[in-house]
């Protein structure tokens, strides 16, 4: 199993989904990562990190609130949004890294 930091540095881009179990914006976001990983095949990477079980990745990205995405690409945060997103734009985001 891959650490966090390996994934992260991957040449594929990796967006991270920080999350919190007791977020609504959060489990509706669910099932909109899955279309958008179905959609994406492995031309990406999608991790969820929960920030109550991970205060330490969330406090070294400068987690203020959840949901929030960042996509990686060789180690650095290539983009950041907080809050819900639609499908289209994440899918969108994801193509200029690809």
């Amino acid at each position: 199993m891959s650490t966090f930091s390996e994934l992260i540095h991957s040449d594929q881009p990796v967006l991270v989904d920080f999350f919190a179990e007791w977020c609504g914006p959060c489990k509706a976001m669910a099932p909109v990562l899955k279309n958008v990983a179905a959609e994406m095949g492995d031309k990406v990477r999608i991790i969820k990190v929960d920030i109550d079980k991970n205060p330490a990745a969330a406090a070294k990205y400068n987690v203020r609130s959840v949901p929030t995405f960042m996509i990686f690409k060789k180690g650095a945060v290539r983009w950041q949004q907080s809050g819900a997103l639609p499908q289209g734009m994440l899918i969108d985001v994801l193509k200029a890294f690809v």
